[in-house]
């Protein structure tokens, strides 16, 4: 008498058809064991697509100008961008892209408090390794052109050696007639919950104008319509 394991063992097993899946199910199925894999893949290609353009510059609106602001408490909001608009309306499109935009890149260093000047002066020295400002807004300049040896002289000569001095290289903000005529308007802010309010004329009539030399190929933006505008800004002016 055959055992009972030799009857399991034996027994007649069915077998089972395979079960044929329509196209929409196909689909779904692989859906439920693919889906993070395609949500990955494609949060990855738009972080590459982001990175390429940001490397390359699309959709960024470039400047034609760029200027560097160098004092010891950042220019307010409205004064700022009262001076951008004037010297873009003096300007040219030097990019060619329909509009002419003047950057104003503050470079703070907050008085005493010494983790600002470092974090300003880091990002000043960027600016200047990448020969991004040409024109120079400056609240002490024989301070600046001993620290950083950049500014070229008014008759368009550069210093290649020291002693280092910023006399002969800037021109005071009031002496230049094209710059002094401009009307900056008003300006105020909040501050520790109280309005500061004041004129941007007075508030600028103390900085000096300046612009960068270069010693090696590498040079900023459309150096010939950067020198086109300083001729402009400092013409009739008194050194």
């Amino acid at each position: 008498m055959a055992s009972e394991y030799l009857k399991w063992k034996y027994r007649d097993v069915q077998r089972r058809e395979a079960v044929v899946l329509t196209p929409a199910e196909r689909r779904k199925n692989w859906w439920h064991y693919h889906k993070w894999h395609v949500v990955i893949g494609l949060a990855l290609a738009v972080l590459a697509v982001y990175l390429v353009c940001q490397s390359l510059g699309v959709g960024q609106i470039k400047p034609d100008y760029q200027v560097a602001y160098v004092g010891a408490k950042a220019l307010p909001d409205d004064t700022a961008a009262a001076i951008e608009a004037a010297l873009a309306f003096l300007g040219e499109d030097l990019n060619e892209d329909g509009q002419v935009v003047v950057r104003l890149n503050q470079y703070a260093s907050g008085g005493t408090d010494t983790g600002v000047a470092a974090a300003a002066d880091v990002t000043l020295m960027a600016d200047l390794l990448e020969c991004e400002s040409y024109f120079f807004l400056l609240e002490n300049p024989e301070q600046f052109q001993v620290s950083y040896h950049v500014l070229r002289r008014l008759d368009g000569s550069q210093q290649e050696e020291g002693p280092w001095t910023a006399e002969g290289t800037c021109l005071p903000w009031e002496q230049c007639p094209v710059l002094a005529g401009i009307e900056l308007g008003g300006y105020s802010y909040e501050l520790l919950g109280e309005t500061v309010a004041g004129d941007s004329g007075e508030l600028v009539s103390g900085l000096y104008l300046a612009r960068r030399g270069f010693w090696t190929e590498k040079t900023t933006a459309h150096p010939e319509g950067c020198a086109a505008l300083w001729e402009k800004l400092t013409e009739g002016a008194v050194s």
